[in-house]
């Protein structure tokens, strides 16, 4: 009997679609429900230690809104030239990071998480290691899906997320390719990928979106954007210091006019040629990610026909998926591999 190589479940920012972003909570449901990895994004306090953010601006994700205390710190900055409004990781130290609670990112989307938030404090890396390392030891093996944010932001800042993540992952026992917990890292930004591969003998991701360009390349005045980058001549090069592409998904399928999918655009396959694996974001239940041809009714918080998407780029072929509903992902890739049995 024949077999077909399995796509990998990523747990983005762990079941967003059920849980909080980026809680203990988000993460102990994806192992529960057969992620591959666990996906925490990483940005730094003032003292220099790892959390857990969706981005540095927290005024979103979390309660610090209510802190009196921390009125003053609301503030402006430019991160990765774009203006952003509210409270920083950068400007906390850790121990005033883990006064605050989480909240739901996108109440609108996902009502049914409100009555969550003000519970769960901000995690460190080092606490979704020790979630990863636990269910691991208990026999159900999972992995990390690292994503640096802002490394030249950070970095600029005296604050270098290379080197913490490094520092981490060998306090860990975590930065070797045979680890007991395997560990992927991801970025947008070049530069970091192509110092970590000097560094540490781990899988590196190139992370790619539909527009723009990664931060390090533009604040090297490095005229190449996304665009350039799924070139065949630039997949090529990520292959000289990557093990794999993480586009976000309409540079696999395109959508048209009437944002419904259309064709695939070739990027799997230019990928494989060299070697890359690849890794699409985000894959997402509700109506309001989906293409029009998978919505189902008007409603844009409800739940559309996400498992036909998942089939549309599995017979793409890709190798994984980031998604905010590892419940929606697992059996649909496991029916759509047992049927090419």
């Amino acid at each position: 009997m024949g077999s077909v190589r399995k796509p990998i479940v990523i747990a983005h920012r762990g079941v967003p679609g059920s849980r909080l972003e980026h809680t203990r909570a988000g993460y102990e449901l994806a192992i529960e429900l057969g992620a591959d990895y666990l996906e925490p994004d990483v940005v730094c306090s003032a003292d220099g230690h790892l959390v857990v953010r969706h981005e540095n601006e927290i005024g979103h994700t979390t309660d610090v809104a209510d802190h009196p205390e921390f009125a003053e710190r609301h503030t402006t900055k430019f991160v990765d030239g774009i203006p952003r409004t509210g409270w920083f990781t950068e400007d906390f130290t850790l121990a005033e990071l883990r006064t605050l609670r989480v909240i739901e990112r996108l109440p609108q989307l996902r009502p049914q998480n409100i009555a969550l938030g003000g519970r769960e404090p901000v995690m460190t890396l080092d606490e979704v290691i020790d979630i990863a390392e636990a269910a691991t030891r208990a026999g159900r093996p999972v992995g990390l899906y690292v994503e640096v944010k802002h490394r030249t932001y950070f970095r600029e800042l005296g604050l270098d997320l290379g080197d913490r993540l490094v520092d981490v992952l060998r306090r860990r026992g975590l930065a070797a390719a045979d680890s007991e917990v395997p560990v992927v890292v991801q970025c947008f930004e070049t530069g970091l990928l192509r110092e970590l591969r000097e560094r540490v003998p781990l899988p590196l991701i190139q992370l790619l979106d539909r527009k723009g360009a990664p931060w390090d390349l533009v604040a090297a005045r490095d005229p190449r954007d996304y665009a350039a980058l799924v070139r065949p001549e630039e997949v090529a090069r990520i292959a000289e210091y990557a093990d794999g592409i993480g586009p976000n998904k309409s540079l696999v399928i395109g959508r048209d006019s009437l944002r419904r999918l259309t064709t695939p655009t070739g990027l799997v396959g230019t990928a494989h040629a060299v070697g890359l694996e690849v890794h699409v974001w985000t894959m997402r239940d509700e109506n309001n990610f989906l293409p029009a041809d998978h919505r189902v009714g008007d409603d844009v918080a409800a739940l559309g026909d996400a498992a036909a998407e998942y089939r549309r780029f599995l017979d793409a072929g890709v190798d994984g998926f980031h998604t905010d509903h590892t419940g929606t992902a697992v059996p649909t890739i496991d029916a759509w591999c047992a049927a090419r049995v």
